[in-house]
């Protein structure tokens, strides 16, 4: 132990020579100018950013001791970032490098050439045990690491626990998959599902940083209680630049300030929806009447009224975006021009063209026959106009639909409008039909689930040169147009062809708790396999009726507060309120979702609706029946449960005051 604590103190101090030897550069002499110069201070400073100590986070959590062949007796510590000495050998070698693979996949079966597999044991930043693996040593069992399995339950106060040392075998296969290609990650609960996005992302910024340096990444959550809860955990594995949004983030060309009843935010978020905005904006486009004639000098070149159909007919037949085709249009009608004063005997070149392009009669023409949209006013027009909906949506939506999605009272202006999420998506959509939106080298959207289809081409939109890792669970969409099935989400998001991958062993909840809330699989999703959880709790699971629910819940709170690490008490959104009031009057101070829990205050109030990605130390769940009921329907309600019956990694106290649902008492369908 004292050696290898010797070896994280001499690490440490590398670490901190190399950020010193960055501070200490002198860069005057150097650059050329001063942009040259503020762009290397700032690649400086990142630099120095990079190499910070994270003293709570260990600097390696593991060794690997070679055999022979490449590595013959080689000797490498693998954490979350490279350290090397001042001759430059390696102390720690990054995770995400080939060398350090073998620790996350190698096993008695495939040793990898690896002779010794050494963890390491943390509290706080010292090190203070290690537990080895002899894999070549016939006569050792294989089993589950204790050190791994404390790590997963350690008590945690803070942000999204440190999680890089926890990756399993057929994560890892998943995490190191190419960049080219897109996958799709189904998982129950407890399976790493946010992990392996999270370490797929910062594998993929190292593996190819260069080419993302270039085209970008980004991480999308559901929420912005849930990114905040991550946004902590991407240093620890090595990585600082990652953009993270929310699907709203990214579509958010108008205010949201209305809401959608549940029918009618199914029609608009249903992927029919582009076909009734495609025909809409090219509605805009009209067959010129009369011919353009453009004066140079003392000459008259006349365009006829048949020649500009050909154009547009052609410009519409090529199908490139409506924007494009009318920075094109005028162009086009340049060029006819310029034939005809080629064929009277002048020699025009492209400036010539460009005038003619501009000129009034052109420019005339254009604004007649393809005029500018705005995207915004075109989905007020269809939303509120119900015959131009009628004559867009004509055998695409049905009278009842379109009379669904109709405004009861027009709005005057797009400013006046009180948009909802589900306006904002259309927009969206509108708007990329004018003008391509930007895509990105890779995009990781997390609880995919409960997408609607229009956002799921949103987010496609943005990686349509790109690819992305889809993560979600089928059983836990709790929205009216969640998910049906992956294949259906994937063509949505414009990536047919991606791998999907079905996460089964559970390592986060205890075995006697996703026990427990599997017993609503059958009925809200049927053929969905269950999580087997790889850790045995006896006792995490206390399920309690009351006939005085606020105080049962509260003195269940007290219980759970005498452990170590987070609490969380999620109840139906209804509920939050008087349990709130309830704590205060008992004198227990609570935080919001999002707030970071502190050592004084470790208990958070959890609106069921805000549950999902969220895991606690210990949670308490009050009244499941209410959860149900809150939701529109019996699947969705049964879907929120499972979400709050699978927040907790030690334990999970349920307290009822009405009776449970039918569908807890046995796990067949009625």
């Amino acid at each position: 132990m004292g050696r290898e604590r010797a070896h994280l103190a001499a690490s440490r101090a590398a670490l901190r020579a190399m950020r010193e030897d960055v501070e200490a550069l002198d860069i005057k002499d150097v650059t050329a100018n001063w942009v040259n110069a503020r762009v290397l201070e700032a690649q400086i400073e990142e630099r120095i950013k990079a190499l910070a100590d994270l003293s709570h986070t260990p600097l390696f959590f593991g060794r690997l001791d070679y055999l022979h062949t490449t590595q013959e007796g080689q000797r490498f510590y693998i954490g979350r970032r490279h350290v090397h000495d001042a001759d430059g050998d390696p102390m720690v070698i990054d995770w995400r490098a080939p060398v350090s693979q073998p620790f996350y996949r190698a096993s008695r079966k495939d040793p990898q050439d690896v002779g010794l597999r050494r963890r390491f044991g943390y509290t706080g930043g010292d090190l203070t045990a290690y537990e080895d693996e002899h894999l070549t040593d016939p006569g050792e069992a294989e089993q589950t690491s204790k050190l791994l399995q404390a790590e997963i339950e350690r008590p945690r106060v803070g942000p999204m626990r440190d999680i890089v040392a926890t990756i399993q075998p057929e994560q890892d296969e998943i995490v190191r998959s190419g960049l080219s290609g897109t996958v799709c990650v189904q998982g129950g609960p407890g399976t790493g599902k946010t992990a392996v996005g999270l370490h797929r992302v910062a594998y993929l910024l190292y593996a190819h940083r260069e080419r993302l340096a270039r085209t970008g990444t980004l991480v999308i959550g559901p929420n912005r209680s849930f990114l905040h809860y991550i946004e902590q955990v991407l240093p620890a594995l090595g990585e600082l630049e990652v953009k993270q949004a929310t699907v709203d983030d990214l579509v958010a060309h108008v205010e949201v300030r209305g809401t959608d009843v549940a029918a009618a935010a199914v029609v608009k978020g249903d992927a029919r929806m582009a076909q009734v905005l495609r025909r809409a904006l090219r509605s805009h486009v009209t067959m010129p009447a009369e011919p353009v004639v453009v004066v140079r000098g003392s000459r008259r070149w006349r365009v006829p009224a048949y020649e500009l159909e050909e154009i547009v007919q052609e410009l519409l037949d090529r199908d490139i975006r409506y924007g494009a085709a009318r920075d094109a249009l005028p162009q086009r009608i340049a060029h006819t021009v310029l034939v005809r004063m080629e064929q009277a005997g002048e020699a025009p070149d492209d400036r010539v063209q460009d005038a003619v392009a501009r000129n009034a009669a052109v420019k005339a023409a254009v604004k007649a026959v393809w005029p500018a949209v705005e995207p915004a006013k075109l989905v007020l027009r269809l939303l509120s106009d119900a015959e131009f909906l009628a004559a867009h949506a004509d055998g695409i939506l049905t009278a009842e639909e379109q009379a669904t999605i109709l405004w009861q009272k027009p709005a005057r202006s797009v400013k006046s409008v009180k948009w909802s999420a589900a306006d904002a998506v259309l927009i969206d959509e509108a708007t990329d039909l004018v003008q391509r939106t930007q895509s990105l080298g890779h995009v990781v959207l997390d609880e995919a689930q409960d997408l609607s289809p229009m956002q799921y081409r949103a987010v496609g939109r943005r990686c349509t040169t790109g690819s992305a890792t889809v993560l979600g669970d089928l059983a836990q969409g709790t929205t009216p147009w969640a998910t049906g099935s992956w294949q259906e989400a994937l063509s949505h998001l414009g990536k047919p062809d991606a791998a999907v991958e079905e996460l089964t062993a559970g390592f986060r909840v205890p075995r006697e708790v996703i026990a427990y809330a599997s017993r609503l699989l059958p009925h809200m999703s049927p053929g969905l396999a269950e999580v087997h959880s790889v850790r045995e709790s006896p006792g995490s699971l206390s399920v309690r009726g009351s006939a005085d629910l606020d105080a049962d819940v509260v003195a269940a709170c007290v219980e759970s507060l005498r452990h170590e690490g987070s609490i969380g008490l999620i109840a139906a959104d209804e509920r939050v309120p008087a349990l709130a009031d309830a704590l205060l009057a008992a004198g227990i101070g609570y935080l919001s979702p999002g707030e970071e829990t502190t050592p004084d205050t470790r208990l958070t109030l959890v609106p069921a609706s805000l549950a999902k990605g969220l895991e606690y130390d210990y949670v308490v769940l009050d009244d499941p029946a209410s959860v149900v009921a809150a939701e529109p329907d019996e699947r969705t309600g049964l879907r929120r449960l499972y979400v709050a019956l699978t927040r907790a990694v030690s334990g999970l106290t349920v307290v009822h005051g009405a009776p449970l649902p039918v569908q807890l008492s046995d796990g067949e369908p009625a």
